[in-house]
Formats: structure tokens, C-alpha cells, sequence
């Protein structure tokens, strides 16, 4: 992937973490994280189809009729995919609001870079795409909040009902997916909410990889994210490599993270969070900030293979070991 596709980040950190591994910046290397500035506003909203993303693969925004409960992040040129698959990426939101495109920054750039990405929620108002506001769900236009019982307005299995209707456009004769999708290999993401809906989803043996943003089961069996009741016993169903995530000790979901990461160990578990940044993360920073770069890197290693992306995690010197911005801890990740 061309230097040129993080805007955010800057060369200087890209080389020195590339330094600290014995290489050189060579110029498909892949997304790097760096020392951006920590309040980068996103661009003005803008038409959902049009491409957008920092990678080689310009992104669109759309609803597609077969899956009007979610939001689809796509490449907008799927012919310039030539026989490259796209993976699959499954996404809950913060606050388990019903709002496709609340994390439209993030999840465009991810898709950008040769993924199909699929949000819980409908396209709402354009408002809930840019930095804190009211709550999305409170804003005109936008789907119904949570009912009066206090469950949230989305629940885990949308995201098995995410993964379900990818498989099925990957062998149905008229979809523009029709196998263009690598249904091996499935990532379950979700932010703070989301995160607990996605560790709920990662149970199913279809997932590769799960990662869990600004978020980690609560100390008490909780059923926040619209499923069964969760606990903390129910991290025994992890069964492939995750990563937690978050910003630094302002981040309210920064002991949970740490709590769940100290009770895995039959898994790769990836653990780091970057200072001064709290439960909001960059999502909503241009092509989605430097979670964006961590997100991409993490994906193209875990469901592309790709040895260059796994510089960001592998070994001491790791790009995100040697940044001073974040802080990292792995268990079965050499």
C-alpha cells in the first residue's frame, strides 16, 4: 500500500518503528501508526457514495436492500479488485446505537483498503458522523432509541445476521459480491457497547479475529449489548486471536480492556492503548485516525497474511511497542 494512504500519520514515526524492526519504509509498506495530532476534526459530511479512504481502494457508503437493518462499507470499484477477495468485517456500535454510519470514518477507510465492512444500523443523519454531539440516537431523523425496558436499540446477533447475509451474496448468482468474498476469513469488531456485542458474536466458529475497541466485559454479569447475559466466564468462548483496543486511564472502559486481557491466556491476545486519548478514540478524525491505521494493519495480518502488517505487533521492537504513544501487552504473540 502506498506511503501516501495514512494523511494522518507522519513518515518520521513510520520510520523509525520500521528502524526499530531492521527495515526500510519501502513503498507498498502498509498503514503506520505515528504521533498525529490528537484533535484532527473529520471532513464535512459528504454523499454516501461517494469513494473515500486512505487506501488503494476508494470506499462507498450504501444500504443495500438485502440487509436494511445494517449499513454497508464497500470498495466503490469492486472490478479494480481483479481476483483479490474481500474479507469480511462485521462492526457493533458504541452505545449499541441502531446508526450504519455513526463510524463511517473508520469503517470507510478499513473497506478502502480491500474489505467489505458491515455496520449494525440503518444510514442515519448525517450529524451522527462527526466528533461528539447529542447522542446520534437523540438527533432528527434518526432511528428509534433504545425502548423504555432500558435494553439497547441493537443486539449481538445482528452481527451473526451481518456475517449470515455475506456469505449467502458470496454464493447467490446476481449479487455484485458474488464470489468476491473471502468467507474464511470473518473479523467481529464493536466499540464500547459494540465491543461487548462482538465479544458475544466471536463465540461462533466462523470468526478469525475479533477486536474490541474502548471496551471489555463489566466486572458483573451484565446484558447491555441486547443478547444473552454475559460475564466474564464467557471469555472462555474466545477461540481466535483478539485485541483490546482503547485509550489510556480516561477512557472509562480502560479497566475492563485490561481486566479481560488479564484472564485470556489459550489465545493470542493483543493489548494496547494510546496515551491521552479517551473513550471516544479517533473514529471520527479524518479517514479514521490512528485506529484506523492500527485496525487495517491488525486485519491485514490476521486475514491477508500479510508480514509487513504484523510488524505493528510481533516482537519487542514492534512498531506500536517502540511508539511513544502507546502502551503495549501481548500473551501468545511472539
Amino acid at each position: 500500500m502506498p506511503t501516501a494512504t495514512r494523511a494522518l500519520l507522519t513518515v518520521s514515526t513510520a520510520l523509525a518503528c520500521l528502524a526499530a524492526a531492521g527495515l526500510s519504509l519501502a513503498s507498498d509498506g502498509g498503514p503506520q501508526v505515528a504521533q498525529a495530532p490528537a484533535a484532527q476534526s473529520a471532513p464535512k459530511p459528504i454523499p454516501a457514495d461517494k469513494p473515500l479512504g486512505s487506501g488503494p481502494y476508494k470506499a462507498v457508503m450504501e444500504a443495500d436492500p438485502g440487509l436494511p437493518t445494517h449499513t454497508v462499507y464497500r470498495p466503490g470499484d469492486l472490478a479494480a479488485l481483479g481476483p483479490n477477495k474481500l474479507p469480511i468485517v462485521a462492526w457493533g456500535n458504541g452505545a449499541c446505537v441502531n446508526v450504519g454510519n455513526r463510524f463511517r470514518w473508520f469503517l470507510t477507510d478499513i473497506a478502502s483498503y480491500g474489505y467489505l465492512a458491515i455496520a449494525i444500523g440503518p444510514i442515519g443523519p448525517s450529524g451522527a458522523e462527526a466528533a461528539p454531539q447529542p447522542p446520534p440516537e437523540r438527533m432528527p431523523g434518526a432511528p428509534a432509541p433504545a425502548p423504555p425496558s432500558g435494553q439497547p436499540a441493537t443486539r449481538s446477533s445482528q452481527l451473526i445476521d451481518a456475517m449470515n447475509w455475506a456469505i449467502a451474496e458470496n454464493e447467490r448468482a446476481r449479487s455484485r459480491y458474488f464470489h468476491r468474498l473471502d468467507t474464511s476469513k470473518i473479523a467481529v469488531m464493536g466499540q464500547s457497547c459494540g465491543g461487548v456485542q462482538a465479544i458475544e458474536a466471536s463465540a461462533d466458529k466462523r470468526v478469525a479475529t475479533t477486536v474490541v475497541w474502548n471496551s471489555g466485559l463489566l466486572p458483573t454479569p451484565t446484558a447491555m449489548a441486547g443478547g444473552k447475559t454475559m460475564s466474564k466466564d464467557d471469555l472462555e468462548a474466545l477461540h481466535a486471536p483478539v485485541a483490546y483496543i482503547s485509550g489510556d486511564e480516561q477512557d472509562v472502559a480502560f479497566p475492563n480492556a485490561n481486566d479481560d486481557f488479564s484472564r485470556l491466556s489459550s489465545i493470542p491476545v493483543f493489548r494496547a492503548y494510546e496515551r491521552g486519548v479517551p473513550h471516544i478514540g479517533t473514529y471520527r478524525d479524518a479517514n479514521g485516525g490512528e485506529f484506523a491505521g492500527v485496525a487495517v494493519a491488525w486485519l491485514n495480518w490476521q486475514l491477508k497474511g500479510d508480514p509487513r502488517a504484523s510488524l505493528m505487533f510481533v516482537g519487542s521492537d514492534c512498531g506500536l511497542c517502540v511508539n511513544p504513544r502507546w502502551v503495549v501487552s501481548k500473551k501468545n504473540i511472539k
